[in-house]
Parts: C-alpha cells; structure tokens; sequence
C-alpha cells in the first residue's frame, strides 16, 4: 500500500522528461492503451518504463499482473537486467524486490548443451530435446512401465553406484556441472532398459503436481530473489537435477518482470509452444527499439519452406505410406510354403525399387505392425489413405515445377550457370509481378493441376505424418511434412495483395548433387512474404493490458502509429499517446552539421572504386572529421561502400582504420574490443549492420559519428517493390496514411537508420562528440530530403554547412 513510481524508481532523481514520460505511461496504461515514446540516446528509456510497469503491477488497485519487456537488441536486454538490479538495490528497506526473469532458448539452458554432452549441442538441442522429453513421458505415463520418480532417482543412484568390473566401488563419479554447480547426474543422458531419457526432465515430471500449477515443481524461492538471470536459472534448477528450461515456463506467470525478444510475442510458433500464458490484458507491455517493430515483426509473420523440406517430406510420406501399402498386398498374395524374399523367383509382391530384402522384411510382419501402427493414427483422424498419397503426389510434383523454374530462371539470367557456378549470387524469382496484385504463378499451377482440397488438407495430413512417425520410430529430429504442411496452408490461404510469394536462392555447395544440377549450388526456399504485418503487431498488442513503444528513432510519429497497427487499436478505443524528448545534455558539447554534399546515390557517385566529384567530397568530409583526435564511427550505406570508404581512408589518415565486414557475433565482438582498447581509431560499417544501434558508446569510447548518404535497401529487387506497392495501398493517398508506400517502407526506416547511428555519440551529460549528416538530404528541404522526417529539435540543431566550411566548424567546436 502506499508504493509510488518514485519509490520504484532506480536513482535519486528522474531527469524531467523520465517523470513526464512515467506519469504518461502510467495514466496511458491505466486506460488500457500505449504511450509511444521517442527519447534521445541518454534520455533514460528503460528505467522509464520499468518503473511505468512496474509501478501498475505493485500498484493493488491496478489490474497488471506482470510487465513485459520485448527488445530485438542483446544489448538492450543486458541494460533491462542491470536496471532491474539497481531498482532493486534502491527499494525501501520493508519491500519485497522485484522478481524478474530474462527468456532464452534451450540451447542456452539445458545443462547437456551448455557443456557439449550427450549428444547434445547448440544445433542438436531442440530435436534432441523435444525426443528425450517425449521418451521420458512414454516411460513414465499411464501405460508406461515406470514412475518419473524411478527414473530420477536411478539416474542420481547412477553416478554414486558406479562399480569396477570386480565389484569394488570406481573412482569418483564424474558429475555433470553447468553454471558452476554439479549436477546429480552423470555427464550423459540416462536409460531405461534400452530407451534413453532426460533424468532433468524426469525430475521435473516427478515434482509436477498432477492437478497443481507447474510453479508448484520449482524447488527453489523465486519470489525473494530478484533477477533471476540465465547463470542463476541454470545453477538453481540444474543444482537441483530439475530441467531448467521447464523452470522458465513454469516461472512465467509468476514473475514481476519478464525480459525477452521480440519472438516471444510475435512468433506464432513461439508464442503456442511456450509464452502464450504471457498475452493478456493483466500484462504491461515494454516493446524496446520499437523502431525494430516492423521489419522484425515482418520477418516472424512471413513463412517459407525449404527444398530440402519438401524432399524430406515426401520421404516422411513415403514412409508412412508403405507399411500400409504392403501389408495389404501381402494379405491379397499370400506366401507359398517355402518361399523367401532373397530369390528372383520369389512369389513375394515387391513395390516399385523394393528389393528382396524390403520384401522379406514386411514378409516376416514388421510392416505388418507399423502398418497397425499407422492405421490406428489414421483412425483417430479424418485422414485417409487416400489422402496421404495425394499430398505425397503434390509436393513430389510440387518440387518438380520448383526445379524447372529454378533451371528457367537461371537459364535466362546466367546462361552459364553449370559451368560457373561459383561466381552465382544469392537470386529471388518473382512468382508475381510485384507491382501487380494478382495470384501468383505457382498456385496457379497447383490450382490446375491438383484443385483445393490438397491446399486445404496439408496442414492436418503433416501432422498426421509426424503422429505416425513418432510412433515407428525413434529418432530425435523435427518432422518436415508438419512444416511442409503448414506453408502450404498458409500459402492456398493468404491473400495477394499483402503477401508475396516467391523463390529465394541462396548460395551453398553440397558436392553430393550432380555437377550440373542447380541444387549443388544452391538452397531454395519457397518463400511466403507478409509485406504488411501491421495487422499482426496491432493484433498481439491488442491482447496486452496497455504498455510503452519507445526507441530513440521513432520520428515521424504518425508514420510508425499507421504502419504498426497503432492508429486502428486507437480506433477501437485504445488510446495512444505520443511523447518527444530531445537531447537534455548541454548544448555545447556537441557540434551537429549537415553537409550539403550532392546525394550519395548511384547516379551520382558511380561504382564503387570509380573516381568522381561526389566520391572525393565525400572522402574529404569524412576525412576532415577522422582526422581528429578521438574514435569516428563511418556509417555507410552497404558493405561495399563501406569497404570502399576504409580503403579510401587507410591511404588518407595516419590513424587505424577498422572495417566492419558481414559477419558472426564473434568476429563482431572482437572488432568492437579492438576500437575501444585506446588510441584514436576509425571504425567504417554499413549503416544496415549491427554496429550503428544498440551498442553502447559511452563514455570516450566515440568521439564522432559520420553518415554518408541515406541507407535505403536495393530498391530493384521484387520483394522490396512488393513491399513498396503494399504500402501504397494500405497507406498511401488512397489508404489510411496519405504518404507513398517508397516513404513509409523504405525513406523513413532509413532515415531512423542515420540517426540511430549518430544518437551512438552523446550518451550523457559530460560527454562531448561530433554529430554529421553528409548528403544533401538531410541538408536542404527538397524534393527528395529527409529532414521532414526529423523531431523539430533534431532538424534545428543539423544546421545545413557547405563541405568547404566543414572544417571551420569543427575547429570551432574544438575537436
């Protein structure tokens, strides 16, 4: 009783655009809608809306049970979890501290993974998981021939029970240890007779109360314990022997503060398998970065399936099929005294490319009980026989015409593909045109050939299929017809106007292909884009109590309330409140200039590695900047200009010269370390990469940003001019929004793009840097600027320079 959001709050006094931004969630929330929230780089974001959220959840005449923050940043999640931790540290003594909880995948929580045992490792853990726990039920249901309590206490038994071949007792067992705890197990999985289970999953069966909520199985107290991170789960319920990752989904519902990704809300599949109990009006919603919203949402409500899985699921089918088909025509040809299956002669009915062997097999009644075994699924279902093979006629034929547009495509646009294949690109086939909303080549194709009802059926015949197998046999691996299934449903249903289908081609090399075959140098994906997933954002925050959108680059605001949906929540009686905050810090420590250089564009500035005006001014504004003392951050629009660039400027500055390239976490971490380990250093990377957001700049560790051009994506390619034709439809002059579908796909992210980069340099009130746009537009409002689409504070302070006087007024500032 009595708790106020000043009570919560984590440090002694809120800057005033934190208390006015707290006081709008709060009063927002408390009427079931969104505070959407732009706040400068520095403004205090994320304590900001824990308090908000945390402040409705201890609050007892508030209905919100619980906050959620969502982010698409690592870095962003490590700064939750260390504001959680000082809001905890500064509570009133007589409070209780917030319990939290950060969501991550298994591979980061099961003990066998972690350590790289059992079989188990970071690419293997969900198959091997979703196996072991589904063997450890058999064993342990109702018809199962033992108790889960047998089985974990075999397992404990296992590693202190270990006896030499004489009897006598070994040496000392070797325990399993993960996060600094040993475990009570031995370092692999356990058996049960010849059936191999998860003893850490048994454990948690064994505590899970039959009719009782799953938190009831954590062994240990949650409640008192503050952030519980990924370390603390994993020493906590693996210490114990109980599965960690189980202890995340039974935790859920019960803590204060939950931190995770944005697939944990938006990703359908996730979502049904394990945050589902998370989506309700008694959550507060926290979704950070939200400018990330809905490109990533995007991406999470688009599907596609792979060549490789439409083969493997006619293999499935195949497999489900046969003992059906066998044992029935065994049962017609019944076998002569004396006859076996190894002999040309034999009497035995073989199937087309069935060998002797195969028939001697289903001779003996093996395929006489997996075809028991398949016809009771099928009796359970509304899935025939019929059926199955129809769908395995469909997707066979359905790779055929997916080769022969593969070979078509390449045949017209790399004649000499068979004997260059390694000089092909990553490739996307239109199976549309773009710009012209109309059903596309392929489901016309199935329409012809097949009719509906394959379309319709696929879904529930794959799950059939996966049902079936699981019961054949035994193997840890996800099931592709369920797969296959799924986006083959999801294809005859979705329409054609806001998703685009296509084929997408990326670069591989599997030698076990022929020489001439396409496939040896490539994946192919059938791929189901949603071009405007707006409906899909509005839809699941729909399902939260209210909450806070908040980046430091949501500008325009009514652009980014259109396309997530916001505007249409607001029209169903949720309201949306807008707040801006620039920079607080003191103006004099930071010099921001606009130069008024000709446009970074193709037509200007030529290849790259070609000499021309645009090229050598944009060298030189550079260059005038990294000359400097301190760390420069070069934003450029891809990673061949950004290659470029580092090349231009090694010759040109006394200083290193890093480039960040494509590549893996690991690479990345490493530059980033090699930047900030001292010394004056310039750091040059696409402005699309991983470098220019969410990292975190503080202190000396940058001293200028640059951004030369505006980061638009390749603009010719299919699915991009879907996306752009989609906007205008639902956005454009004839839709909800009035501005084109190029602005609202593809300037304005950009544009957020750029200052994303810049916001890196001014992360506090004593620190200093430099601030510079290079293009003309972000210099001058003109027929294709951007400075519309800058927060009025932002556009005042990026006064437009010529490049000749840029060195003037760096000189001026002192840097």
């Amino acid at each position: 009783m009595g708790e106020t959001w000043r009570a919560v709050f984590g440090h002694d006094e809120p800057y005033p655009e934190q208390a006015d931004g707290i006081e709008t969630a709060i009063e927002t929330a408390d009427r079931g809608g969104f505070a959407v929230i732009e706040g400068a780089c520095g403004t205090g974001k994320t304590m900001l809306a824990l308090t908000a959220g945390i402040d409705r959840v201890r609050d007892p005449d508030s209905d919100f049970e619980r906050v959620v923050v969502l982010t698409s940043v690592k870095q962003q999640l490590r700064q939750f979890e260390a504001d959680v931790r000082t809001i905890n540290e500064n509570l009133p003594d007589d409070w209780r501290p917030v319990s939290a909880l950060t969501l991550v995948g298994k591979a980061d929580v099961c003990p066998y993974s972690r350590e790289r045992v059992g079989r188990i490792d970071e690419s293997t853990v969900y198959d091997r998981c979703e196996g072991l726990r589904e063997r450890t039920r058999n064993l342990t249901g109702s018809e199962g021939p033992t108790t889960a309590a047998t089985l974990a206490s075999e397992a404990r038994q296992a590693q202190t029970g270990l006896l030499d071949s004489d009897g006598t007792a070994s040496a000392t067992p070797d325990y399993l240890e993960t996060a600094g705890e040993p475990t009570p197990y031995l370092p692999d999985t356990a058996e049960y007779g010849d059936t191999e289970y998860c003893p850490f999953y048994a454990q948690y069966l064994d505590d899970l109360p039959e009719d009782g909520d799953p938190v009831e199985a954590v062994p240990f107290d949650f409640a008192d314990a503050g952030l519980l991170d990924t370390e603390d789960l994993v020493g906590l319920a693996a210490g114990h022997g109980t599965c960690p990752h189980s202890m995340l989904g039974a935790l859920l519902p019960h803590v204060e503060v939950v931190i995770g990704n944005y697939y944990h809300a938006f990703d359908p599949r996730t979502v049904d398998s394990f945050t589902g109990a998370l989506l309700d009006d008694s959550t507060f919603v926290v979704c950070d970065e939200a400018h990330m919203l809905e490109p990533r949402v995007r991406d999470l409500v688009s599907d596609g399936v792979a060549d490789a899985t439409l083969r493997d699921a006619e293999s499935e089918l195949t497999r489900v099929i046969q003992p059906v088909e066998f044992d029935s025509e065994a049962s017609e040809t019944p076998r002569a005294a004396g006859e076996t299956g190894d002999s040309e002669g034999s009497k035995i009915p073989r199937a087309a490319g069935e060998t002797g062997d195969d028939a001697e097999r289903r001779s003996t009644g093996t395929d006489s009980q997996d075809a028991a075994l398949v016809r009771g699924e099928l009796e359970e279902t509304d899935v025939s026989l019929a059926e199955l093979k129809e769908t395995r006629a469909f997707v066979r034929d359905l790779r055929e015409e997916l080769d022969r547009r593969v070979r078509a495509h390449l045949d017209r646009e790399h004649p000499a593909w068979r004997t260059a294949m390694d000089d092909l690109p990553d490739d996307e086939i239109p199976l549309r045109d773009p710009e012209t909303p109309e059903p596309d080549r392929l489901t016309e194709w199935a329409e012809g050939a097949y009719g509906d009802d394959v379309w319709v059926r696929a879904e529930t015949v794959g799950a059939v299929v996966a049902r079936a197998l699981n019961e054949l046999e035994e193997e840890d691996r996800e099931r592709a017809a369920p797969t296959a299934g799924r986006v083959l449903g999801a294809w005859y249903r979705a329409d054609h106007g806001r998703y685009f289908r296509s084929i997408d081609l990326s670069r591989t090399w599997n030698e076990a292909e022929p020489p001439d075959s396409w496939r040896r140098a490539y994946n192919a994906r059938l791929s189901l884009h949603n071009c405007v997933p707006g409906d899909a954002i509005a839809d699941r925050l729909g399902d939260f109590g209210g909450g806070v959108l908040m980046s430091a680059t949501l500008e325009p605001l009514s652009v980014f309330r259109t396309v997530t949906g916001l505007d249409d929540l607001e029209a169903d009686g949720r309201p949306v409140v807008e707040r801006t905050y620039g920079l607080s810090f003191p103006a004099e420590n930071r010099a921001s200039f606009a130069v008024d250089a000709p446009a970074f564009t193709h037509e200007n500035r030529g290849s790259p590695g070609s000499e021309s005006d645009t090229r050598r001014m944009y060298v030189d504004a550079v260059a005038e900047v990294a000359s400097r003392e301190g760390n420069v951050l070069v934003g450029m629009p891809n990673y061949a200009e950004a290659e470029w660039m580092a090349g231009e400027l090694e010759a040109r500055l006394d200083t290193p010269v890093l480039l960040d390239e494509s590549s893996d976490d690991g690479a990345t971490e490493a530059l980033k370390s090699d930047f900030f380990a001292g010394g004056s250093k310039t750091l040059v990377t696409s402005l699309r990469g991983t470098l220019t957001e969410g990292v975190d700049y503080r202190g000396d560790r940058l001293h200028a940003a640059v951004v030369c051009g505006v980061p638009l994506v390749d603009t010719t390619l299919p699915r991009t001019r879907a996306v752009v034709t989609a906007y205008d439809r639902a956005f454009g002059s004839d839709g909800r929004g009035g501005r084109s579908g190029f602005e609202t796909a593809l300037t304005v992210p950009a544009v957020r793009k750029a200052r994303q980069a810049v916001g890196r340099v001014i992360r506090g009130p004593d620190e200093r840097g430099v601030r510079v746009f290079v293009d003309t537009r972000y210099a001058r409002d003109r027929w294709n600027g951007v400075r519309e689409y800058f927060p009025e504070w932002e556009r005042e302070e990026f006064q437009p320079v010529s490049p000749d006087m840029l060195s003037l007024g760096l000189e001026r500032f002192g840097g």
